[in-house]
């Protein structure tokens, strides 16, 4: 097992140096579900001591990334249907009770930085760069919540939306539909410009309900990724 690309920082300690690496190898499949992780490996890897590492498996654990079986060791977790679900059942809520308060106030400072991004995911679709395209997803959205006042309500949402997060990477990553999530964060943008609260409500909807049917392909290829309960 190897966990190569790291996350630095020159302020980091050791033991949040190590759990940001691997948290962000997870997140985005570099450590792809059911694979076991070893304590000696990666205290030499890191060139660090195993009381930072055993400290890390138990904040990742806390976290839903792993899953410690005694007697068996450590394995990336599987991505869970159940709690994917709930998690973007949960956004969509959030997403849609945002898009209240935005419609039609948006500020001119607001509606620039989304066009920014939009324009930033055009490049990215064009690049095929998903990790990229990933991220501006995530920036797009969380603009929206900051414009009303509700940054750490997107905080919250994207703690529990991990396993969902987990499978929009890996759908991203066979560049599944990358041009129809682009029309529809132009369409939201749009809307919520217009005032349109009901048409951009309903976008938004439609936009997180995509994983429910693409969920079915990705499962018929990486069946050994999820595990249904």
């Amino acid at each position: 097992m190897t966990t190569r690309r790291r996350i630095r920082g020159s302020r980091a300690s050791a033991r949040e140096f190590v759990y940001n690496t691997l948290r962000h190898n997870i997140l985005h499949l570099n450590l792809k579900p059911g694979t076991k992780m070893s304590e000696q490996e990666i205290s030499e890897e890191f060139k660090v001591s195993r009381t930072p590492v055993r400290e890390v498996f138990v904040h990742l654990q806390q976290d839903g990334l792993v899953d410690v079986y005694p007697q068996r060791g450590t394995y990336v977790s599987l991505i869970n249907l159940k709690t994917m679900e709930e998690g973007r059942w949960v956004r969509e809520i959030m997403e849609k009770a945002v898009i209240e308060e935005a419609a039609g106030h948006l500020t001119e400072e607001d509606i620039h930085k989304l066009e920014s991004n939009l324009a930033a995911q055009e490049v990215s679709c064009r690049n095929k760069n998903y990790l990229e395209m990933l991220a501006l997803d995530d920036e797009f959205h969380a603009t929206i919540f900051r414009a009303c006042g509700k940054e750490r309500t997107y905080e919250m949402v994207k703690q529990l939306n991990i396993d969902f997060y987990r499978v929009r990477v890996l759908r991203l990553s066979h560049d599944s539909r990358w041009e129809q999530i682009l029309l529809q964060h132009k369409e939201i943008l749009q809307a919520l410009t217009d005032g349109r609260e009901a048409a951009a409500k309903k976008i938004m909807s439609d936009h997180l309900r995509m994983i429910i049917v693409e969920k079915d392909v990705l499962m018929a290829e990486y069946p050994e990724y999820f595990v249904d309960m």
